[in-house]
């Protein structure tokens, strides 16, 4: 009953949609109603990219070649009326036939309102990301032995805090590594522990409720519904994975010479989901934001779609690379092999084939998962300034150009960010920061390629051969 009545709201959404686009000229719908749109894209591109750390001195460079030209496309000059276009011909394109599909009706208020909605999700995802990592790097993830589906109240006596900290003597952590920790060290991994199962509980609150605004308002299409539903089910999932990876701690391990510690592979599978529902969050926040991609002409098309066939390989090895970090996390490896560049007194351990059968080395083996992980996120940056130096021969829109530049300061940082975690031996601040860097350049990667996308057939025929010299 509930499945048949969401897919009615959702359809009596898509007519709606079809009427708005269909009727737009009657209603005074001009360009002008479009650019305040395509300026809030526009805008949310410039903080988001202007939100980077600050960068080591050989990385620096990088990055504010980017955020300076960024700030140049947000003013009248040289390449001011650039994106300004792109709000006229979104106009046109909504009146034709082949015009543009938007995501969610009732107009550019409407889309305004979905797109700030679905960004703030996506930063409280990735502020899960980060909270996540502080809670693995103080070792708090082991601190509550139970969950529940909605939650649970914290311990608010003393009583009830001698109950817990009762529950968690029991558990292997505690009896080999722990043994002898006074009640106020255990509140404060359980406090952290609790905040980040609280703040998934919160997210799933603040994306139903607004979800469920948008619906009744009939600003949703069926395409966009079905997709967010997706999200949502899978964010829902999110909690059951997390039990399932701490349960997995707080078993006997095989060896009493062995550190309680979570599988790796869930920890992998918890990682890689919560970086899913980012991205997927993040890519259709800007699909509604920013229906049509920035171009100026044929020229910059053409180069945009040079750039994607490069991005799009390279955006899919900044995610491999991010998973393998999280079989580093995992089994720990981090602390092992605290040389740069070499590993220990070799290039290569000896025993990153010890394991049998082979393919265990890859996801458990110290040695090979920290190996991997190096070779991975060398690859990324030559990749990434392979891509940022083929770029600078083609045509391509300003905004493609720098954010391309950005990218490879991004992914400079992130490589020094590494390189002083494993020095340092994995601190919370730079292992936090780490963690926070690796999803930080997929979110660039996730941007770039969105940017470079091919327009619709009615932006290209409004499109001249070369972009005019202003």
């Amino acid at each position: 009953m509930l499945e048949s009545r969401l897919i009615s709201i959702l359809r009596q959404n898509k007519d709606l949609g079809v009427k708005i686009s269909s009727n737009l000229g009657k209603w005074g719908f001009t360009a002008t109603k479009i650019s305040n749109e395509a300026s809030f894209s526009t805008l949310n591109q410039y903080r988001l990219l202007s939100s980077l750390p600050k960068l080591a001195p050989f990385s620096r460079n990088f990055v504010n070649y980017g955020l300076r030209s960024f700030h140049q496309l947000n003013h009248k000059g040289v390449h001011g009326t650039s994106f300004r276009k792109i709000s006229t011909v979104a106009a046109a394109a909504a009146e034709n036939k082949e015009g543009l599909k938007f995501l969610v009706t009732a107009g550019p208020h409407a889309r305004k309102m979905v797109g700030i909605w679905l960004f703030t999700s996506a930063a409280w995802v990735f502020s899960m990301v980060v909270l996540g990592g502080v809670t693995r790097l103080t070792r708090s993830g082991l601190s509550m032995t139970d969950w529940k589906f909605t939650g649970s109240l914290p311990p608010l006596t003393e009583e009830d805090w001698l109950v817990e900290f009762e529950k968690y003597k029991q558990s292997p952590e505690y009896k080999r590594v722990n043994k002898g920790m006074n009640i106020e060290d255990f509140k404060f991994i359980y406090w952290m522990e609790y905040a980040h199962r609280m703040w998934g509980r919160a997210l799933g609150i603040m994306f139903a409720l607004p979800f469920s605004y948008f619906l009744r308002k009939g600003y949703i299409t069926v395409r966009l519904g079905f997709r967010l539903s997706g999200l949502f089910a899978l964010g829902a999932g999110q909690g059951l994975i997390g039990w399932w990876m701490v349960k997995s701690g707080l078993e006997e391990p095989a060896s009493e010479y062995v550190e309680p510690r979570v599988s790796p592979y869930r920890l992998a599978a918890h990682l890689t989901s919560a970086f899913a529902i980012y991205c997927g969050l993040f890519w259709t926040a800007l699909s509604v934001v920013m229906p049509e991609p920035p171009a100026e002409s044929l020229a910059c098309v053409r180069g945009a779609a040079k750039v994607k066939r490069l991005a799009l390989p390279v955006g899919i090895l900044v995610g491999i690379t991010a998973i393998s970090g999280a079989f580093v996390a995992g089994n720990d490896a981090g602390r092992a092999f605290n040389t740069f560049p070499k590993m220990g007194d070799t290039w290569i351990p000896d025993d990153i084939f010890s394991m049998k059968p082979l393919i265990r080395n890859f996801f458990e083996n110290t040695s090979t998962v920290q190996l991997d992980h190096r070779i991975l996120a060398t690859a990324t940056l030559a990749a990434i300034g392979g891509l940022w130096l083929s770029a600078r021969k083609l045509d391509m829109h300003p905004a493609v150009r720098h954010l391309i530049g950005s990218t490879m300061g991004m992914a400079a940082l992130q490589v020094t960010l590494g390189i002083s975690t494993l020095l340092s031996y994995v601190p919370v601040s730079l292992g936090t920061a780490h963690q926070a860097g690796a999803l930080t350049l997929l979110t660039f990667m996730i941007l770039l390629n969105h940017t470079v996308r091919r327009p619709s057939p009615s932006l290209l025929k409004t499109l001249p051969s070369v972009a005019k010299m202003v």
